[in-house]
């Protein structure tokens, strides 16, 4: 169980030191990474859930037994992400930069998975 409190804690507070800063970015990524996002709806909604999905993973490190349940949610969460970088990378739509840091979130998916099979739940088996 401290594995797995020690990757849902981890993974919730990079998560966001990674996606806070960037709610204030919008202008500089337009400029930096032409063009200017022109869907900020998607923009600032990808990153309120993707800080939700942070919350989540402090809440799961709280206590993985009792909210096991979510972990694999969680992975499915890391692994969407990290297949869609590797599409986009694949169809040149994406620069190598960009796939190398987002392997962290494939990282996480394999460190969620274990996580989960190394938590018993805490229901009585039948």
């Amino acid at each position: 169980m401290r594995f797995a409190k020690a990757v849902f804690l981890v993974a919730g507070i990079y998560g966001l030191l990674i996606l806070t800063p960037i709610y204030f970015m919008e202008n500089a990524i337009g400029q930096r990474t032409p063009p200017a996002i022109t869907h900020p709806e998607y923009f600032y909604g990808f990153l309120g859930a993707g800080l939700a999905c942070q919350a989540l993973f402090l809440v799961l490190s709280s206590d993985p037994v009792r909210y096991r349940a979510m972990i694999l949610p969680s992975v499915l969460e890391k692994v969407s992400y990290g297949i869609a970088l590797i599409v986009l990378y694949a169809q040149g739509r994406l620069p190598l930069s960009v796939l190398s840091i987002g392997s962290v979130d494939r990282i996480f998916a394999f460190l969620f998975l274990a996580a989960y099979f190394t938590t018993k739940s805490n229901r009585a088996d039948v």
